[in-house]
């Protein structure tokens, strides 16, 4: 028995979500496995992270923004309200690869923020958007599947893909972050040539977490579609 989405009970649907979770896992087993690999290499400079995070900003002309140690681990990032560069502490404290480079990506959002770079002015703009899309998305569309209620499933669909458009914004944004970072570390001096190429893998491994985010979250948008289309067809 074949009936709107569902074939012998099963919602079929569901394979987009687990292909979502699929794409999210293997990405952040590559960010783990890559980050502990050049944990373990110290740059030939001796700079902490912290270190390193002070510098570049100090050349970058910014003197408004601190550096602070925040606990937890790949819990860092730069916080445009209070402007402060929060590392945590293994970032803050080593003198790794993995550590430099984190920290200058860190302070590539702090640039982007001192140079008005619009995708992160955008992205900042529809945060409100973002988190209560993320919030209220599912609970109305499921009120509206219950229902039967059309206005509801519409609601919902269009309230995640304000979740989406954030998490598309936020592409840009990390890139550029780490692409500015790269270039201070080798201009600057803070690691050597050779160096910067472990730091790009890292940094490459971490933006592919945000790919894997935004593919899984158009994957579940796609099945909001196909749910509520089912739904005018039952």
């Amino acid at each position: 028995m074949y009936r709107g989405m569902y074939y012998y009970g099963f919602d079929w649907t569901v394979v987009l979500l687990i292909i979502g979770m699929l794409l999210s896992m293997a990405a952040s087993a590559k960010l783990k496995s890559t980050f502990s690999t050049f944990r373990r290499i110290g740059s030939m400079s001796g700079m902490t992270g912290a270190e390193a995070a002070r510098r570049i900003l100090q050349r970058a002309g910014i003197y408004d923004v601190q550096v602070v140690p925040i606990k937890g681990e790949l819990t860092d990032h730069y916080d445009p309200r209070t402007k402060k560069v929060a590392l945590s502490e293994p970032i803050y404290n080593q003198s790794s690869l993995a550590a430099v480079g984190v920290a200058a990506h860190e302070c590539g959002h702090a640039v982007q923020h001192a140079t008005n770079y619009a995708p992160l002015s955008i992205r900042s703009a529809i945060v409100p958007i973002a988190n209560l899309g993320s919030t209220m998305a599912w609970p109305l569309f499921v009120l509206g599947l219950i229902m039967s209620f059309r206005p509801l499933l519409n609601l919902g669909i269009v309230l995640f893909m304000g979740a989406v458009l954030f998490q598309l914004v936020t592409l840009p944004v990390e890139f550029n972050a780490s692409s500015r970072a790269l270039k201070l570390l080798q201009a600057d001096g803070i690691l050597a040539e050779q160096e910067v190429r472990g730091a790009r893998k890292v940094l490459g491994a971490a933006a592919l977490t945000y790919v894997a985010a935004l593919a899984a979250s158009v994957l579940q948008l796609l099945r909001l579609v196909i749910l509520a289309g089912g739904r005018d067809r039952d």
